[in-house]
C-alpha cells in the first residue's frame, strides 16, 4: 500500500468565475434541449431520444449546481468577512457572551 502513498502535497484548487461557469453550462444544456425539440421525431425514428433527456437533465441539474455554487461562494463571503473583522471588535464580543 505504500506504494501508492503520494510523495507530494497536492496543489490549491484552481478559484475562478464558478457561478459564471456554472451558469453559462445551464444555460448551454438548455438551449441544446430547445434547439433539438422540433427534431424529436427524427430523434425517435433513430432510437436517440436520449440525446433531448440528457440535455434536459444537464439543464435541470445546473439549476441543483446554480444554487449550490451561490451558497458556496456566499459562505466564503461570510467566512473570508468575519476573518477580516477588527480584532478587537471580535475580542469584546466574545467577552460579552
Amino acid at each position: 500500500m505504500a506504494k501508492w502513498t503520494p510523495r507530494h502535497e497536492a496543489p490549491e484548487p484552481l478559484e475562478g468565475p464558478v457561478v459564471a461557469t456554472i451558469t453559462g453550462g445551464t444555460i448551454l444544456w438548455f438551449a441544446l434541449f430547445l434547439v433539438q425539440l422540433p427534431f424529436y421525431g427524427w430523434f425517435d425514428d433513430r432510437d436517440l431520444t436520449w440525446w433531448v433527456w440528457t440535455c434536459l437533465a444537464g439543464g435541470g441539474l445546473g439549476l441543483i449546481g446554480i444554487w449550490y455554487v451561490r451558497s458556496r461562494d456566499a459562505a466564503l463571503k461570510r467566512a473570508a468577512a468575519e476573518t477580516t473583522e477588527d480584532p478587537a471588535t471580535a475580542t469584546e464580543a466574545s467577552g460579552a457572551a
